[in-house]
């Protein structure tokens, strides 16, 4: 019963802090899982403790040189890690052209995009940063200009089929309404 807390009732109820500052009797204790030892609340962290296998299940990545790949170096020591890195430069999926990062096209404008901070514009079909996304804020290609006039023409033919569906001549061209079964629609 030695390390054991509890009370008379239920012995094997909670546990000692095994901090030798603390010994505190908690009885919702937690296991490090780097040294396995039991701590309070105060003393769960690793920092806490000073446990000695912080790093027992941390991630180490090393990012490439040449082409800036993140490659995973998980449990490994630096002769292994360069081993890795020597490996992956050989490979032939190392590629120095990846490494530039794309910029805003926008002149002056020396934005980094990334995946979170770039729009594609619907016009033009280029990706700009947040800052020049809309049309007024980047010179769209002749794309643009093609689009905006297909948008008019289907505009004119939605508000002409809208006056004659309320019969009131609201649209842009000049539509009759005959009183025969079908309408007659002048198209420009």
């Amino acid at each position: 019963m030695a390390g054991r807390g509890g009370t008379e009732a239920f012995p094997d109820l909670g546990e000692h802090c095994q901090n030798p500052d603390c010994k505190l009797l908690d009885f919702l204790p937690f296991t490090c899982d780097g040294c396995k030892l039991v701590f309070c609340l105060e003393h769960r962290s690793y920092k806490s403790h000073d446990c000695p296998n912080s790093d027992h299940g941390s991630r180490t990545v090393s990012i490439c040189e040449t082409c800036s790949v993140a490659i995973e170096t998980t449990g490994f020591d630096q002769q292994g890690i360069k081993s890795l890195l020597e490996k992956h430069e050989s490979s032939g999926d190392c590629d120095p052209s990846k490494k530039k990062k794309p910029v805003c096209p926008v002149k002056r404008c020396r934005e980094v995009l990334t995946f979170a901070n770039n729009i594609t514009c619907k016009d033009c079909g280029v990706k700009f940063c947040l800052k020049h996304r809309f049309p007024t804020d980047h010179v769209c290609n002749k794309k643009a200009v093609a689009n905006s006039g297909i948008r008019s023409r289907w505009n004119d033919k939605f508000m002409e089929a809208l006056s004659l569906r309320n019969e009131k001549g609201c649209g842009r061209g000049t539509t009759s309404v005959s009183s025969s079964s079908s309408p007659s629609i002048r198209s420009f």
